[in-house]
């Protein structure tokens, strides 16, 4: 297709509203209205979704985009159906219903820009319907995910390579990404075909302020932004590397008044679409998340960005904060660091890459019998992810196969099939090792950080940047503050974590822990009784839990106390339910016990096995006690909530009104992202 830079920048103004394209925009329209493959590798926020709508609008057919970014479907399908422009999405968030109408009317070609998340290529009715659809173009976003060594690696990324490589010679294909080394850049390329062009942008942001505050604490981090957040320009967003801090930091934002949000993944999907507009209308001061928000949404005038925890690499913390600033006004960008902060990074590289023993656990299980997803999950005590993970790398080496039976997927075993090549695991797992050293060596280093992230990118600059802590901007410092430090630890003591427990056919409610097993020294009291002979939990321990219940449960006439059986604390929540007991005034029943030996539920890495574990391991002595009553169930440590909910459903089977479970502690668990 055919069309001049003069004609093109006229239907630009009528349609986008743009006067004129960047220059970087139009080489890269031009290759794709010629029928080729580009690999287009700019900074966020420079107009990279322009270079496939503009040739989508002139294409006779469907283009399709492929983005694991929900918030920017969403966003661009509004903006674009605004311009009179015919776009829609599928992704998980949307029933079959939408989606199947959606589906029905790109078969119709009625529309023309489809947004679709990669893992829809294993969904049948897609493979199905997009066989017959007219496709004149495919654009795959965040492209970086293509590659073992970029810095968000998705499997489901293969397929659409798998896809690319069937498409005819002259079809256009566009690879987006604003985070790519040069060996990221190379990967990409050869997967793609030895014909890609490759187009790279300036990745340097002047606008940027940069800066790193040392700290020795998790604390110290919360009392620097308790004192300083309000003196910061605009609205902003705060990193956190747990759906946990999400929730500790915003709650501590909140109890000083500070107008905050927490945001993770765990959330449903109506509650991350108003917080997301929240965002937008610049609703709160700050939104705490993890690195579940940001991408995909544009919004020009985020003014700050605050990491409370170290990213994995330089590639990951480019992408974070390039979510800000991207109107070109100055932006406060900030790195809290400790020592310890490189745990939580280690923890997710270490996971990354599951062991190989996993693998192997994996390939004999498949070669005894042909088995679905969560068969496979239980059966070789894996968590989802890391089955995910074992299962893309096998199929990749040829090992085993997906194979449809009814509608069912199953996986079964390569005759023949070549050995576990395990060298590229290693290799991968050193390379990550090495990025988190980068990272490191960013918060290090007493030269100008936007050089240092430039270089790393491949963007290699010799321009004088001016606009970091280590090149003229003030450092910033911690200031003790007796009356904020106050404030914190009467925050702390009136913490209360959620237990979520509440199911369908059972009498259980959501209860609290008196604490997160992490934070204060909680967890480590627990750990010296539990673990290292420290005898009873002292009574430190029933003060804070005596709070959790008369905060949260100010008028509750409990009837009956009972505990939770041991699995390895011998008497220790007995003696400690019955402390409980006295102080309320409640009488304690010792008629809970367990049918058989249970495993330690650490042990189980996935709520199916964790809940098998405890499936019938409960009984109660005298039934007559619990009928009609008001039950409070205490226990020391909660994690997964399958221990809790078996008991809640048993007691409710034999007549217990209501169960309430207060605990000492709750772990993370997986919460996480």
């Amino acid at each position: 297709m055919k069309i001049d830079r003069v004609e093109a920048e006229k239907k630009l103004l009528k349609i986008f509203g743009f006067k004129k394209f960047f220059d970087k925009q139009w080489e890269t329209i031009e290759h794709l209205l010629r029928g080729e493959r580009i690999l287009l590798i700019e900074k966020t926020g420079f107009g990279k979704s322009l270079c496939f709508q503009f040739p989508a609008i002139l294409f006779d057919g469907l283009t399709i985009v492929f983005t694991p970014l929900i918030a920017l479907m969403r966003d661009q399908v509004k903006s674009l159906n605004a311009k009179g422009i015919s776009a829609s999405c599928i992704n998980s968030e949307q029933d079959d219903n939408q989606n199947k109408l959606v589906i029905e009317q790109a078969l119709l070609g009625k529309i023309s820009i489809l947004y679709i998340a990669p893992e829809r290529q294993e969904n049948y009715d897609w493979i199905e319907s997009a066989r017959k659809m007219k496709i004149s173009m495919v654009v795959i976003d965040e492209a970086h995910c293509i590659s073992v060594w970029g810095h968000d690696f998705r499997p489901a990324y293969r397929r659409i390579i798998n896809l690319v490589n069937l498409l005819p010679k002259g079809f256009p294909v566009l690879a987006t990404t604003a985070t790519a080394t040069k060996e990221v850049e190379a990967d990409i390329a050869k997967q793609m075909g030895g014909s890609i062009k490759v187009i790279r942008g300036n990745l340097m942001r002047e606008n940027f302020n940069l800066y790193v505050l040392k700290v020795s604490s998790e604390e110290e981090k919360m009392l620097w932004l308790g004192k300083n957040l309000m003196k910061l320009s605009g609205t902003g967003i705060i990193y956190t590397g747990t759906r946990v801090n999400t929730e500790i930091y915003s709650r501590w934002l909140d109890f000083l008044n500070i107008p905050a949000i927490g945001y993770n993944a765990k959330l449903d999907s109506q509650s991350r679409i108003d917080i997301e507009n929240g965002l937008m209308n610049n609703r709160w001061k700050a939104i705490v998340s993890t690195n579940a928000l940001g991408m995909g949404i544009d919004k020009p005038d985020v003014r700050f960005i605050i990491h409370t925890q170290i990213p994995q690499s330089p590639i990951h913390y480019y992408q974070e904060i390039g979510r800000a600033g991207r109107d070109g006004n100055p932006t406060d960008i900030i790195l809290f660091y400790s020592q310890e902060d490189k745990e939580l990074p280690l923890a997710f590289i270490e996971n990354s890459k599951p062991d190989i023993s996993k693998y192997f656990r994996v390939i004999e299980l498949i070669k005894t019998e042909l088995l679905g997803e969560r068969e496979i999950i239980k059966k070789a005590n894996l968590k989802q992810t890391q089955f995910r993970v074992i299962k893309a790398d096998l199929i990749d080496q040829g090992i085993i196969r997906e194979v449809l039976i009814g509608k069912s997927k199953k996986y079964e075993y390569v005759s023949n099939a070549p050995s576990l090549d395990t060298t590229q695991f290693q290799s991968l797992r050193e390379h990550k090792l090495e990025e988190l050293e980068k990272m490191v060596e960013y918060v290090e280093t007493k030269q100008s950080r936007m050089k240092f992230l430039c270089n790393y990118l491949g963007d290699n600059t010799e321009y004088n940047f001016r606009n970091c802590d280590n090149t003229g901007l003030e450092k910033l410092k911690l200031e003790d503050d007796s009356i904020l430090k106050a404030r914190l630890n009467e925050f702390f003591e009136n913490y209360y974590p959620t237990l979520e427990v509440e199911t369908k056919g059972s009498n259980l409610v959501n209860g609290v822990a008196s604490s997160y097993y992490g934070f204060s020294n909680v967890g480590r009291i627990i750990h010296r009784c539990k673990y290292e002979n420290g005898g009873d939990y002292p009574d430190t321990l029933v003060d804070i839990f005596l709070k959790a219940v008369n905060k949260n449960f100010p008028n509750e006439k409990f009837d009956l106390v009972v505990y939770v059986p041991p699995t390895v604390s011998g008497d220790l929540v007995k003696n400690f339910a019955n402390k409980i007991s006295k102080k309320l005034n409640v009488p304690i029943s010792h008629s809970l016990r367990k049918t058989r030996t249970t495993e330690k539920q650490k042990v189980f890495q996935n709520s199916y096995s964790k809940a098998e574990n405890v499936k019938d391991a409960f009984y109660y002595e005298k039934t007559e006690e619990i009928i009609g009553k008001n039950i409070l169930l205490i226990d020391d440590i909660f994690d997964s909530g399958a221990t809790i909910k078996e008991i809640g459903k048993m007691l409710t089977s034999l007549g217990a009104r209501k169960i309430t479970p207060i605990v000492i502690a709750k772990t993370v668990g997986g919460d996480l992202i």
